[in-house]
C-alpha cells in the first residue's frame, strides 16, 4: 500500500546544552509547559496535518521517549492504518552500530521508508516548540517542483550561528547554504523541518555509501551536496512561533512565555490540540495555605504554599511556606517546606529539602537535575 508521505522525527539528540537535565534522558523527552514533553509538539503536528506514518529515530537515552511514545495511539497516530513507530540503532553488515547524523540515521532506517513506499519524505526535529501544518508545507514543495524543501524563518542576527542559514533568490530558491557559520551571511534559518523526494534523497544516500559514505547529516552534507548538482530547493516561509529549546535559558522563557494566555501557541486551541501520554493520576489539591496566581498547577499536585507566575507539572509536592516564582517544576519533584525558588528549573524527580533556597536570574537560571536531591543532612565525616 503507497503512503504519499512518510514523517521522520529525529529524536536521538542528547542535547548537551542543557546540562544536567538530559543526563539521563533524551532532549525530546524533557518536560515541558506541565503537561508535555518536547517531541509532543512535533507529534501533535503529524497528527493535525493528517500525516499518521511516522518514523521516530531514537538514539540517547532512549527508554523515557520509547515509553512515551509508544505506538502513537495518544496522538491519534495509530487510525487509519497508520501509526508511529520507534527506530533505534542497530548492527547492519557492515558493523555499525550508532548513527554517525541525521543523514546517516535515515540512511539507516531506508528499509522502514521503502516498506512504505512514499513519495515524499519529511524530515523533522523532535526538540522545538511549534505549531505548524505540514500539509501546506507539502503543497508549496509540489507547486514548486522542488526535489527538496526547507522550512526557515528569520532569527535575530546574535543567533543566526547557531543555525543552518542560507540565501535565496526572488523565487525563494535557495542560491546559498550555511551550516551553522561562525559569520552568518544572512539570519534566514533552517527550522530543521524538510521535504524530499524520497526516490531522489534515497539516491543520494545509497549511491555514497557505496563511495565515501561522506553524507551523514542534512546541514552540513546533503544540502551542499543538492546545491552542487544543481536540485530545485525551495525555502518555505513559516510565520508562527517557533522555537529552539536547545539552551536552559530558552527552555525556561519558553516555559515562562507559555504561561500567557494571549500565547501565539494557543494551547487552548480545540482545531489544533496539543496531545500526550499523560499519567492518570489524582486531581490537584490545593490546602487552606496555598496562594496560586498566574501559574499554571497540572493534575497530581499537593500545594501548600505559594505559587506565583510558574508551572507545576504533575504529581509535584509543594511544603508549606514555600515560596515558587517565576520558575518551571517539572513532574514528581518533591518540594519541601520553608523553600524558596526564584527564576529555576526543577528537574524530573528532584527532592528540595526544607529550608533550601534556589535563586537565579535573568542572565543565569538555575537547574536542579533529573532525581538530583538539594539540601538537607549530609555527613561530611
Amino acid at each position: 500500500m503507497k503512503t504519499e508521505t512518510v514523517a521522520m522525527i529525529l529524536a536521538g539528540g542528547q542535547g548537551s546544552r542543557l546540562g544536567k537535565l538530559t543526563k539521563h534522558i533524551a532532549k525530546p523527552a524533557v518536560p515541558f509547559g506541565g503537561n508535555y514533553r518536547i517531541i509532543d509538539f512535533a507529534l501533535s503536528n503529524c497528527a493535525n496535518s493528517g500525516m499518521n506514518d511516522v518514523g521516530v529515530v531514537t538514539q540517547y537515552q532512549p527508554l523515557i521517549l520509547n515509553n512515551h511514545v509508544g505506538n502513537g495511539s495518544s496522538w491519534g497516530l495509530n487510525r487509519h492504518n497508520g501509526e508511529a513507530t520507534i527506530l533505534q540503532p542497530y548492527s547492519s553488515m557492515e558493523g555499525e552500530k550508532f548513527f554517525k547524523g541525521t543523514a546517516h540515521a535515515v540512511f539507516q532506517n531506508i528499509d522502514f521508508i521503502d516498506k512504505k513506499n512514499p513519495k515524499y519524505v519529511m524530515i523533522l526535529s523532535g526538540d522545538h516548540i511549534y505549531k505548524m501544518d505540514y500539509q501546506k508545507m507539502l503543497d508549496y514543495h509540489k507547486e514548486q517542483e522542488a526535489t527538496l524543501t526547507v522550512g526557515v524563518m528569520p532569527v535575530p542576527w546574535e543567533d543566526a550561528s547557531r543555525f543552518g542559514v542560507m540565501n535565496t533568490d526572488k523565487t525563494d530558491r535557495i542560491i546559498e547554504f550555511q551550516e551553522k557559520p561562525e559569520n552568518p551571511k544572512s539570519n534566514l534559518a533552517s527550522m530543521g523541518i524538510y521535504i524530499f523526494n524520497w526516490d531522489r534523497l534515497k539516491k543520494y544516500l545509497v549511491d555514497n555509501q557505496a563511495k565515501d559514505r561522506q553524507l551523514t547529516d542534512f546541514g552540513h552534507h546533503v544540502i551542499p551536496a543538492y546545491l552542487r548538482n544543481n536540485e530545485a530547493i525551495f525555502a518555505y516561509s513559516f510565520e508562527g512561533y517557533w522555537k529552539d529549546v536547545g539552551t536552559i535559558e530558552s527552555l525556561w522563557s519558553a516555559n515562562m512565555e507559555f504561561l500567557d494566555p494571549e500565547h501565539e501557541l494557543d494551547i487552548r486551541d480545540r482545531n489544533w490540540r496539543v496531545y500526550s501520554n499523560n499519567p492518570n493520576t489524582t486531581p490537584q489539591f490545593l490546602t487552606e495555605s496555598a496562594k496560586v496566581t498566574d501559574s499554571m498547577i497540572t493534575d497530581g499536585c499537593y500545594i501548600s504554599g505559594e505559587v506565583v507566575h510558574s508551572i507545576i507539572s504533575h504529581n509535584v509536592k509543594i511544603g508549606k511556606n514555600s515560596s515558587i516564582k517565576d520558575s518551571f517544576v517539572m513532574p514528581n519533584a518533591v518540594i519541601g517546606e520553608n523553600v524558596k525558588i526564584e527564576k529555576a528549573i526543577i528537574g524530573e524527580g528532584a527532592q528540595i529539602h526544607d529550608g533550601t533556597e534556589i535563586i537565579g536570574s535573568d542572565d543565569n537560571i538555575e537547574v536542579v537535575g533529573y532525581d538530583e536531591e538539594v539540601g538537607g543532612y549530609t555527613d561530611e565525616n
